[in-house]
């Protein structure tokens, strides 16, 4: 799976500390999502589109290997 998760909190300008504050994870999950070594919970991803006002499929998208 990719994700444009980087990219989407850029445009919002937040920074990884205050975007986890926002869905209640760590600094590290929303790192570990963003370099691709851990694959968010359905939850989470609900959050993150709440965050973001877009839906899920905007921002992970599946690839080839998945």
């Amino acid at each position: 799976m990719k994700n444009t998760l980087k990219v989407e909190r850029a445009i919002l300008n937040l920074t990884q500390e205050e975007l986890a504050a926002k869905i209640g994870v760590s600094r590290q999950t929303i790192n570990s999502i963003e370099a691709n070594r851990y694959v968010p919970s359905t939850v989470l991803a609900l959050k993150l589109s709440a965050i973001f006002k877009k839906p899920v499929d905007d921002f992970f998208s599946l690839t080839e290997d998945d």
